[in-house]
């Protein structure tokens, strides 16, 4: 009795045993029904001890070696278990013994680490691990792929090994330094391979740390980003590269520029910036097209490159642009021979297929250091400033910055771009000066004076700004509005009832376009009304000898439509019969210059004569503009001229304001009543202003004691001469010979006289004496004017 209250005693204890045990306990009967489960076992299977208790156990019994079951809990969580089976007893009689281990966790962690043995094994990147001593404990075969070492030549020592040589102590201790206080670093660092070559790596390095704080190793990770770095490379080299030259280009060149100026400064030593820019460029282009063009560009640039010493620089920063470093110079002018040197280069003609292709450069230079501090940029703009003014000065040449011609330029470029200002905002006006007929006092027409009416200046004349522009594009569109507006204000005279010619300038530039006459013809077109013979065309006498044949070739085009041409400023230029005679104008007109000093310079009066009677011959009209008083147009038309304009006749004046004046208009009467003289009367003018530049320079020699005392022999002097010579033979039956002989006399009484006078010092006594000398002179110059018209 007390045996089975022990044994009974003993179960109940192991039971309870059983049931506080932390692993999964399940008793089945012969027939698989669970008979008893622990607390353990109820957790594993989430379902309460009742609800298990008298259900067939799920999984297989078979007794031995544990297996691995996945139990699917009520929600669906499935846990890991490893069941053990082994036939006992349970209340005495026979039963299953099932115990169950959740391996939940241990698998997770298992398939952690095969996991990140996977990545450690299989990862694209280079992974290292160190001791925290840096002292290699495992490498992936990444690892061993880029860098070459194997894995046994690398474990066991310091990844220093693979140390390129291109970072320095400090780089080493920055990362050293983020390691130990961030226990991180990221970079890019440059590492040598087994073989010796060098490449980049970006890499990361990670310190993984006890509990305490303390580090128990690094691991590293990399890759190389070889290929990343010679493509960022090549792109790094288009974007600082003319594709088409190779050659740096603008960017790359400014800053090679800048780093040429540092040098310089340390070294202190000179260089010189070179804006080369190709004459002819676009010709070639137009005429043999631009794959021609790109082709000249390469040789003409490779053969720039090759004649530079090694330490210079070229780059393209343009079309046909191009700036040259030239550094180490002692002296500014030690890179002239370099520049002698690129001019040629330009210069060699470059063969293509049958033709040769044929270009020259202008060189702008500018050197650094200079008085005041510049950068990069300004020397640029000084030597592209320079190389302009190379190109004005006749191109295939290069040309030093002057900075006194420089701000001239640019005052110049400033006026230029004023003046474009003013044609788009209508401040300029043409103004008109009639051209008469002074015997007749027709008026034949009008010439078209242009104005500028200023903001702030007010009224500009054309010598103020016509000059700038003379070679400037400017001048076309200039030429082409005064065109417009002139056929404009013919076709408002016209519907006014008033018909009147008007004379019109191009300039050389204009008259020299390849669409002139097209131009010409499409703004009459513009006009229907506007008759082509309504329009004269003044062209200077200077612009047309620049190219005979072109302008020849424009005047006879349009005559053919009934456009008149003007030779302007006639007798200024080098004009020579034969050229003359091959410009096919309407019209010569006489320059002011030979009215101003007619009556004092015998030589002027002979070329007005000599002009006249040239236009006669060539059956060419003349016009003498410069009639500023009656006065010379009497011997105008003494001569034989008839056309004229000037302030005598009329100032120009706008356009509004012809109309009454051709209604008031009237010549003066001495005019209608001058009739031409005869030729063999010609010398007898002639010697009478000799006479008159006589007593000019008895009153010089007066005043300002220039030269030696003039001729005072009556008999000896010019005019003296001529009395007995000329004027004995034709005038000695004239009444008023005698006359003008005895003028002649007194005159050169007060002429001795006066220079008496002068030697003594005898100030007001001179003064009254000239004025007297004048008086007399001017009487017999009207005398002889007399005896000139009243002979048949």
């Amino acid at each position: 009795m007390n045996v089975e209250k022990k044994v009974r005693q003993y179960e109940s204890d192991w039971q309870r045993l059983v049931a506080a045990l932390s692993y999964g306990v399940f008793v089945l009967d012969g027939e698989g029904v669970i008979i008893f489960a622990n607390d353990a076992a109820a957790d594993l299977f989430g379902r309460s001890i009742t609800e298990l208790i008298g259900t067939p156990f799920s999984f297989p019994i078979v007794s031995g070696t544990p297996s691995e079951i996945s139990v699917i809990q009520p929600n669906n969580i499935i846990v890991k278990a490893e069941m053990s089976v082994a036939l006992g007893a349970w209340e005495g009689e026979d039963a299953w013994l099932v115990s169950m281990h959740n391996i939940t966790e241990r698998k997770l962690a298992e398939e952690k680490l095969k996991q990140a043995a996977s990545v450690f094994e299989y990862a694209q990147e280079g992974i290292v691990i160190t001791d925290p001593d840096a002292i290699v404990l495992e490498v992936n075969d990444t690892f061993c792929r880029i860098t070459g070492f194997p894995r046994h030549e690398i474990l066991g020592k310091n990844p220093r090994i693979l140390a390129s040589g291109r970072h320095g102590k400090d780089f080493y201790r920055e990362m050293w330094r983020s390691l130990l206080e961030e226990k991180c670093w990221r970079g890019e660092i440059w590492n040598r391979r087994k073989d010796g070559m060098i490449y980049p790596e970006n890499m990361t390095i990670s310190a993984v740390c006890n509990d305490d704080g303390s580090t128990s190793h690094y691991i590293g990770l990399f890759s190389d980003i070889s290929e990343q770095k010679a493509h960022q490379d090549e792109l790094e080299y288009i974007a600082h590269h003319d594709p088409l030259t190779d050659l740096p280009n603008r960017t790359l060149s400014v800053d090679r520029l800048q780093m040429a100026i540092a040098q310089s400064s340390r070294h202190r030593r000179q260089l010189a910036v070179a804006y080369i820019d190709l004459d002819g460029f676009k010709d070639i282009n137009d005429r043999y097209g631009h794959a021609a063009g790109d082709y000249l560009l390469t040789v003409v640039a490779k053969r720039m490159r090759d004649t530079l010493r090694s330490g210079d620089s070229i780059g393209r920063i343009g079309g046909d642009e191009f700036v040259a470093v030239l550094i180490d110079l002692c002296e500014a002018t030690d890179c002239v021979p370099l520049l002698d040197r690129l001019l040629d280069c330009a210069s060699r003609p470059v063969p293509l297929d049958d033709h040769m292709l044929k270009v020259s450069a202008s060189i702008g230079v500018t050197t650094y250091p200079q008085k005041a501090e510049v950068d990069a940029d300004q020397l640029l703009r000084q030597a592209d400033r320079a190389m302009y003014q190379a190109k004005l000065i006749g191109k295939n040449r290069f040309q030093f910055f002057d900075e006194q011609q420089d701000r001239g330029i640019r005052e110049h470029h400033e006026i230029i771009e004023a003046l474009r200002r003013a044609l788009i905002q209508n401040e300029f006006q043409l103004y008109y000066q009639p051209k008469v007929n002074m015997r007749t006092g027709e008026v034949v027409g009008v010439e078209a004076l242009i104005r500028r009416h200023h903001p702030t200046q007010g009224l500009e004349f054309p010598s103020q700004f016509l000059p700038i522009i003379e070679t400037h594009p400017l001048s076309i569109d200039l030429g082409e509005w005064v065109v417009e507006s002139a056929l404009t204000q013919i076709e408002s005279w016209q519907s006014n009832g008033l018909n009147m010619a008007v004379s019109i300038n191009i300039g050389a530039l204009h008259l020299q376009q390849s669409d002139f006459i097209q131009r010409i013809q499409e703004l009459l077109a513009s006009h229907p009304a506007v008759r082509p013979q309504s329009l004269e065309v003044e062209i200077l006498e200077s612009s047309a000898l620049e190219d005979v044949s072109h302008v020849s070739n424009v005047i006879t085009a349009c005559d053919e439509f009934g456009i008149r041409f003007a030779l302007d400023d006639f007798g200024t230029g080098f004009s020579s019969l034969s050229y003359v005679k091959r410009l096919p104008v309407d019209l010569l007109k006489v320059d002011r210059s030979f009215l101003r000093d007619v009556f004092d310079n015998p030589e002027d009066l002979v070329i007005l004569g000599a002009v006249h009677d040239l236009a006669r011959a060539l059956d060419r009209e003349v016009i003498a503009e410069g009639v500023e008083t009656v006065e010379r147009g009497v011997l105008l038309l003494q001569l034989g001229y008839e056309l004229a304009q000037g302030y005598a006749i009329a100032h120009p004046m706008p356009a509004e304001k012809l109309p009454d004046w051709v209604a008031a208009w009237q010549p003066d009467p001495s005019w209608c009543r001058q009739q031409r003289i005869d030729r063999e009367d010609v010398p007898t003018l002639i010697a009478a202003v000799e006479h008159r530049a006589w007593v000019k320079e008895i009153e010089r020699h007066i005043q300002n004691g220039e030269d030696s005392v003039p001729q005072l022999d009556e008999t000896a002097c010019r005019f003296g001469r001529w009395l007995k010579s000329t004027g004995e033979d034709r005038y000695a039956s004239n009444s008023s010979f005698e006359e003008i002989k005895q003028l002649h006399h007194e005159i050169h009484v007060i002429a001795n006289h006066v220079v008496n006078l002068h030697l003594n010092d005898e100030t007001i006594m001179v003064e009254n004496q000239i004025e007297k000398l004048h008086e007399t002179s001017a009487r017999l110059f009207s005398m002889v004017s007399s005896l000139v018209q009243g002979v048949d």
